[in-house]
């Protein structure tokens, strides 16, 4: 089963089961991509469709970060629950004790000891590697500590 078949299972069954919150998490996320395969001309696959659902649960934690500094706990838990119904979806996210151990070897690789203007380039590495796995915000923190020791 494709991703966009499970997506509409889903959907269909959070209809059902009168769960608002996940039919509309869904219904979003199917809006995405279809606005993406109107704008490519093209059906999309698996591959295409995660980096899609990745960039909608990046949405909603800068979401939640803004929500926290006005105070709106309402809103953050509202977020939180429709990040939680996109993870599902998404491959299980790496933990950062192995995107240590990449930034370590890339940094290996590149010859890069420290130094903050080697951030690019290791950065650049490291998320080629990565993507759709590791959250950016994570992956940018661990090389800051890195190249800073």
């Amino acid at each position: 089963m494709t991703l966009k078949e499970k997506l509409m299972e889903d959907f269909k069954s959070a209809m059902k089961d009168h769960n608002e919150v996940r039919k509309n998490t869904i219904s979003f996320a199917r809006a995405a991509i279809k606005q993406v395969e109107i704008d490519t001309r093209r059906e999309l696959k698996d591959e295409d469709i995660i980096p899609i659902l990745a960039k909608q649960v990046k949405m909603r934690k800068d979401a939640i970060a803004e929500f926290k500094k006005g105070g709106r706990e309402d809103l953050i838990d509202s977020y939180q629950a429709e990040i939680d119904v996109l993870a599902e979806y998404l491959p299980e996210q790496m933990s950062d004790d192995k995107i240590r151990e990449i930034v370590s070897e890339k940094a290996a690789e590149l010859g890069i000891e420290s130094g903050k203007q080697n951030m690019g380039r290791l950065m650049g590495a490291v998320m080629q590697q990565v993507k759709g796995v590791a959250d950016g915000n994570a992956v940018r923190n661990i090389i800051e500590k890195f190249l800073s020791e």
